[in-house]
């Protein structure tokens, strides 16, 4: 793998290129992006260069695509005419059944392996990226594949420190809508009803509140395109999490002891 190319070069694509230097690649590093976040990333040295897409397919081993999911989408779309037969193209979609069944109906000249590292901040773009973004988290990847380039982008998901899981789509995107959409969803409510209910309340606020809000910093317009590609999966998880609210008024014993559980568990994993 001598050539990556990011398409996106934000946080996600941005922290990518900063960590592939950081854990020794000596190939080149190109960015497809604005002409902002081109000049943020190579201030930050997580790309050598910015290129246009076609450039960037016509050269790369691995296009790296760090857009949001409609982005994604929409480059997916556009690359079967572009890219090297032996290259690989992966992505950082927060959802994965849409995306994958985009690229398995568009992309035929070359491999192609979803991707969704479980991690990021509330801050956007590259000047917020950081070399240790995905050290301790989940990489998820839909499939196993002896595909050349994927075996060596697989082995630098590991030298970044973090933990490769293997998911089907459908799986996937039901998980996150649990693990992940369910609390930037409960964040933005509390954050919300506060906002509605009892503003004041932000003077006399310790860290419970603040850790409790932070979610509710993100940007709709990046949550925008996960909550319509993953509807329903979301829907359910929101209409249980109501219930247990409801239910919590009745019994918040039980409720504490099965919260401190859980949370427990996500902390000494």
């Amino acid at each position: 793998m001598d050539t990556v190319a990011i398409v996106g070069v934000g946080l996600i694509g941005g922290s990518f290129g900063l960590a592939l230097r950081q854990a020794g690649f000596s190939g080149s590093i190109l960015g497809v992006s604005s002409p902002r976040s081109i000049d943020q990333a190579l201030q930050r040295g997580a790309i050598d260069r910015g290129v246009s897409l076609e450039e960037a397919a016509a050269s790369a081993d691995l296009l790296f695509l760090a857009q949001p999911i409609f982005g994604i989408i929409e480059t997916v779309g556009k690359l079967n005419s572009l890219v090297r037969p032996e290259a690989l193209v992966t992505d950082v979609g927060s959802t994965k059944q849409t995306i994958v069944a985009e690229a398995t109906r568009s992309l035929t000249r070359c491999a192609f392996l979803g991707g969704h590292p479980m991690a990021g901040k509330e801050q956007r773009g590259a000047a917020a990226a950081d070399a240790e973004l995905f050290r301790g988290r989940p990489w998820i990847l839909t499939a196993e594949t002896d595909h050349p380039v994927a075996l060596e982008f697989r082995q630098w998901i590991g030298r970044f420190g973090a933990r490769e899981i293997v998911l089907d789509p459908a799986a996937h995107d039901r998980l996150v809508a649990w693990g992940s959409h369910l609390p930037q969803l409960a964040s933005t409510a509390l954050a919300s009803a506060l906002q509605d209910r009892a503003p004041e309340s932000a003077a006399i606020a310790g860290p419970g509140l603040l850790d409790m809000t932070r979610l509710a910093l993100s940007s709709y317009d990046l949550w925008s395109d996960i909550l319509q590609t993953n509807a329903p999966a979301v829907e359910a998880a929101l209409d249980a999490y109501i219930a247990k609210l409801q239910q919590l008024k009745d019994d918040f014993a039980t409720d504490f002891a099965k919260g401190a559980a859980f949370a427990n568990s996500l902390r000494t994993r």
